[in-house]
């Protein structure tokens, strides 16, 4: 009862309550009613590894070794439950499988923890990775969606058999318990050096129910989204304006500085990237000459604005004339960090020159999310909003994107996108595209203003640094 009043009032998780390792897996359904448990043998899995860390480490008798959830989401207060667990185990360790990258639920507790990493990445400016996966069941590369396929690991130090059975197979046979019994060991060892190593801190739990899925939705393996900066670089900054926030290119402006150590639109990628989009990189100084509404769009973009710009004046009238170019699937986000005493003291004239720069841009920006348009306070609120900003990204891409008929057809009633989404090369039939037709069609059919899910966090006092 003290866990879930604690997190309503909005504080963190004490360490008592804190797993050392979160095991994440898909649950196997029954087979007929009465039937045995399939998830005993992962269970069984879980008492190992916690046995194994209790003996690797110093953690007191009754201390939370790992966490795994039994069927807990049917229950009252699951979502807390998982979202405090996520926000504070020093591992995650999900169990490879086709079932597993086919959840939602095991999609949403990958993002949940991946945010964690990204901001250790940013305060720091150095990887962080806290992510030990297992082989339950051999997942071949190709079906791997890319924030797994990006992970670097090597499961060949647990053992020839277990990389061709997974610990499922190994579990099952009896002729393998010695090697079951050396990949759960190596695999301990590999969770408490990893946990060791990075020290990752507690954060805010988050709520586990609004979250996206690390894994995307069925079909969009391939997708691209360009992430655009629209900044000066310290050599052509406004008069009076402090360099310490920026670098050679618009690329490393870093506006949550010292906070921050790693400028946002690397910050950006990686929080896209976490939503299994590839991403492109540009500056809106290298853009602006290519913008042409009569073309369809190859992808679709997130533009990423200091307000500062507008104090140059060629940038501005550059801001001016796309803001009337109808491209209705690049969708603004305004990083406002108030702990700088310069911005925060132009505030008011900055925001108002903006609004009279790109008032349709930014009209479109708040009918997908507030925060986003009204200034994003920091890099934990950023998190939040990105994935609500990326999706109503998205669906205008679907709606404006040039649509072909399959080769040698003259009729069909799914058209196909030009694809993968993104990509530059001509055109040429192919049978796989960036979403498939269904997901186009219920794109297509949504309304284009707000779904009511915002995330009104524009003040940098609703959430603290």
């Amino acid at each position: 009862m003290f866990l879930r009043s604690h997190l309503r009032d909005g504080g963190r998780v004490p360490a008592s309550v804190q797993p050392y390792f979160f095991l994440s897996y898909a649950h196997t359904p029954r087979f007929g009613a009465g039937g045995p448990d399939p998830d005993m043998w992962v269970e069984r899995l879980f008492r190992d590894l916690c046995s194994h860390v209790m003996a690797l480490t110093d953690l007191p008798a009754g201390a939370d070794a790992g966490f795994m959830d039994r069927e807990i989401r049917s229950g009252e207060g699951w979502s807390e439950r998982l979202g405090a667990a996520l926000a504070t185990c020093r591992v995650f360790v999900p169990l490879f499988s086709p079932r597993y990258f086919a959840s939602e639920m095991c999609g949403k507790e990958w993002f949940a923890f991946t945010q964690r990493l990204i901001q250790k990445s940013a305060i720091t400016n150095e990887s962080a990775d806290a992510i030990v996966p297992a082989l339950w069941v051999p997942v071949p590369p190709a079906q791997l969606p890319g924030p797994a396929e990006r992970l670097q690991f090597n499961h060949n130090t647990f053992g020839e058999r277990y990389v061709t059975d997974g610990l499922y197979g190994l579990i099952k046979l009896r002729g393998y318990a010695e090697q079951y019994e050396r990949a759960v060991y190596e695999l301990a060892k590999r969770i408490v050096s990893v946990a060791e190593t990075v020290r990752l801190e507690s954060t805010r739990p988050v709520d586990y129910r609004g979250i996206p899925s690390a894994f995307g939705t069925p079909g969009n393996a391939g997708r691209t989204l360009q992430v655009t900066v629209a900044a000066s670089s310290r050599h052509d900054l406004p008069e009076g304006r402090s360099p310490e926030y920026y670098g050679d290119s618009a690329l490393e402006w870093n506006p949550y500085h010292p906070v921050s150590q790693k400028p946002i639109a690397y910050v950006a990628e990686d929080l896209v990237r976490s939503l299994n989009y590839r991403t492109t990189m540009a500056t809106f100084d290298d853009e602006a000459g290519h913008f042409d509404s009569k073309q369809p769009p190859t992808r679709p973009e997130i533009l990423i604005v200091d307000r500062w710009v507008v104090e140059d004046e060629q940038r501005r009238q550059r801001l001016a004339a796309f803001d009337q170019e109808s491209r209705p699937w690049i969708n603004v986000v305004v990083p406002w960090n108030r702990y700088d005493h310069q911005s925060r003291a132009k505030e008011a004239e900055l925001t108002r020159r903006l609004e009279e720069t790109l008032p349709v841009k930014m009209g479109q920006g708040r009918a997908a999310c507030r925060a986003a348009a009204n200034g994003v306070a920091n890099m934990e609120t950023l998190g939040q909003i990105l994935p609500q900003v990326v999706e109503a990204a998205a669906q205008q891409f679907l709606r404006h994107a040039q649509v072909y008929l399959p080769a040698g057809s003259t009729h069909t009633e799914r058209p196909r996108l030009i694809g993968p989404m993104g990509m530059n090369e001509p055109f040429t039939p192919a049978p796989a595209v960036p979403f498939p037709p269904d997901a186009q069609r219920a794109h297509t059919a949504s309304n284009d203003g707000n779904d009511g899910n915002d995330i009104d966090r524009g003040d940098a006092d609703d959430i603290e640094s």
